[in-house]
């Protein structure tokens, strides 16, 4: 089975010259794109930061109309001081709702969700900016990728409260936990909000990572595969800029962790993501009229509000 489900790959600052270079530029004589096509990984899905990455995120999408497809959300980090957040939650709106000429539909609401690592003194502004992503995702049928760092508590208790709001309404909270890397209590807390997948990168190949033995108890069809790129490189690269054709690693961790064959695992997580993002398994087509449609998921940090330097390094989650 290919590994046609990316869950979710970034770009990063030097890259916003662009993801066309790790699409399209040569390095040495296999392009980035190449290697992650030869390794099984067929759409790549791209997350949205804030306004100042769109133009480069739309322009990949065109370029690359077969293997790139966006989501669009506001990330928490481009909330902190940012006078003008509620404006780019507006434009998030404007954007679901009528999506740029040559882009197609978006297939989820993200990256949203909570960061508290580097400042807490805007978590009410997150807290509110994560609440009503949530409510736009789940009025439009659309999942959400959910970015948690450093607050984990609240996060379990707005995704509970909103998943139950969106059933009172006839509507359904659904989505990713990306860069999932905490332990068994979590996962089962999160779990019963609903229905939710889990993003597997290559921090679960590292030698005492917590979420190892996590996704022991998971169920296979709960798992989605990342790579985080260029972050969390899996072993044996570790400490090297992460791409999109190292999944496979992490798809080869998952059987180890869990005595399945690779292929059992990549035709698995394939479906997941087809399921969960409303692509058909095996296909490159971008998303239809009135569907969620992706399959992989690979995010873009942004230049300007999400600095470079607020980035941790590339073995800490996440972003």
């Amino acid at each position: 089975a290919a590994l046609e489900a990316l869950s979710h790959y970034h770009g990063d600052d030097l890259f916003l010259r662009g993801l066309v270079n790790r699409l399209g530029a040569k390095v040495g004589t296999v392009s980035y794109d190449r290697r992650a096509r030869e390794a099984g990984v067929e759409r790549l899905l791209l997350p949205a930061i804030d306004s100042e990455s769109h133009g480069r995120l739309f322009d990949t999408v065109r370029r690359y109309p077969d293997h790139c497809t966006p989501m669009m959300g506001l990330h928490p980090t481009s909330i902190n001081d940012n006078p003008r957040w509620r404006e780019e939650l507006a434009l998030v709106e404007r954007y679901l709702c009528s999506p740029p000429e040559g882009v197609g539909r978006f297939c989820a609401v993200g990256e949203i969700g909570l960061d508290y690592y580097w400042d807490d003194r805007f978590a009410a502004e997150q807290i509110e900016a994560f609440t009503a992503q949530c409510r736009l995702a789940a009025a439009r049928n659309l999942p959400v990728a959910i970015h948690t760092r450093a607050a984990w508590n609240d996060m379990r208790r707005i995704v509970g409260q909103e998943a139950e709001a969106a059933r009172a309404r006839g509507e359904r909270l659904r989505g990713v936990f990306h860069a999932f890397s905490e332990d068994a209590d979590t996962y089962r807390a999160l779990r019963g909000a609903g229905d939710f997948l889990f993003g597997i990168g290559g921090v679960v190949t590292f030698k005492k990572s917590q979420v190892a033995e996590t996704v022991r108890e998971m169920a296979l069809d709960e798992i989605v595969l990342e790579t985080d790129c260029p972050y969390l490189t899996p072993v044996p690269h570790r400490g090297e800029r992460n791409e999109s054709a190292y999944v496979r690693l992490v798809c080869e961790k998952i059987a180890q962790i869990k005595g399945l064959d690779p292929e059992e695992v990549a035709a698995a997580t394939t479906a997941n993501a087809a399921r969960m993002f409303g692509l058909s398994a095996g296909s490159t087509s971008a998303p239809a009229a009135g569907t969620a449609r992706a399959s992989g998921h690979d995010g873009i940090p942004a230049s300007g509000t999400r600095r470079a330097t607020d980035h941790e390094p590339t073995d800490t989650p996440q972003p």
